[in-house]
């Protein structure tokens, strides 16, 4: 417990230290966290046998430093607008899809369906939910509104470890997390939603956000609650597979980057529509 207490200060002391530096500094190491993560999906699923093409999840990676650019230009930012685009999102799809496809066609002795579909896969699991990270980030009081997703995760998890060591009775989901109760869940999501509310209230009275009602926040707070917790699972459900314990040691207590980040994958995108439709 005091290995995991002391790497956590020091790894909210970063994340603070990060999102104050700004957008760039901010997708420069969401883009690390994302190779780091990736390169911990790909191993664990290489664990179980399978081999999942590695260098076009990569690249989606260092294409995520370019969310956090702004541009001066005009003609570079049609060029990014258009890159933002569905058409474009369509299009590296399809070549996406086309490049996999490939390893089966002239590879076929060596890769086969199931590689190239976690390798599309752990596109959307991994790099396209870290991008809200930095989507939230870049919207107006963004340096402000980002740490909803950080709080939604991680009071969760707080709140639904305690809850669950004082409480917990009934097993959530045994076959996949052992340890985790009803009890334990249902004391997260209230936990998220009590942090919520009061890091909105300080942000109101910090004159941040304007005329915000409080349900608003404890709106939040439920779904970032709720959809956390489904991250973790998602992620436990992967290890059982796979049959790996931790997706890494980068984080000591914490296990790898995948580990410490699979509730808050699933948060951002949350935050970042709900802020974007209702705030």
């Amino acid at each position: 417990m005091k290995t995991r207490i002391a790497s956590g200060v020091v790894g909210l002391v970063l994340l603070a230290l990060v999102l104050w530096a700004g957008n760039v500094v901010l997708s420069l190491a969401v883009s690390l966290i994302c190779l780091i993560a990736l390169n911990e999906f790909y191993k664990s699923v290489s664990n179980a046998g399978y081999r999942p093409v590695r260098s076009l999840g990569y690249l989606s990676a260092l294409l995520l430093v370019f969310l956090g650019f702004e541009y001066s230009f005009e003609s570079i930012k049609e060029i990014l607008n258009k890159m933002m685009s569905m058409q474009f999102l369509a299009l590296f799809i399809f070549l996406g899809v086309m490049f996999l496809f490939s390893f089966i066609i002239f590879l076929n002795d060596k890769y086969n369906i199931i590689d190239i579909s976690l390798s599309f896969f752990s596109l959307f699991y991994i790099t396209f939910l870290f991008s809200f990270i930095i989507l939230t980030r870049n919207i107006e009081m963004g340096s402000y509104l980002v740490w909803f997703i950080f709080i939604g995760a991680w009071a969760t998890d707080t709140f639904a470890y305690f809850s669950g060591r004082l409480f917990g009775k009934r097993k959530l989901i045994l076959s996949i997390s052992p340890k985790k109760t009803v009890e334990g869940a249902i004391g997260g999501v209230f936990g998220c939603m009590l942090i919520t509310i009061v890091y909105g209230l300080y942000l109101l009275n910090a004159n941040v956000l304007d005329k915000v009602p409080l349900y608003y926040f404890a709106g939040l707070g439920l779904l970032c609650g709720v959809i956390s917790q489904l991250g973790d699972l998602a992620a436990s459900s992967v290890k059982r597979y796979v049959n790996v314990k931790d997706y890494g040691d980068i984080m000591p207590g914490h296990g790898g980057a995948l580990d410490r980040f699979d509730s808050i994958l699933f948060c951002a995108p949350v935050v970042y529509f709900y802020i974007s439709f209702l705030f």
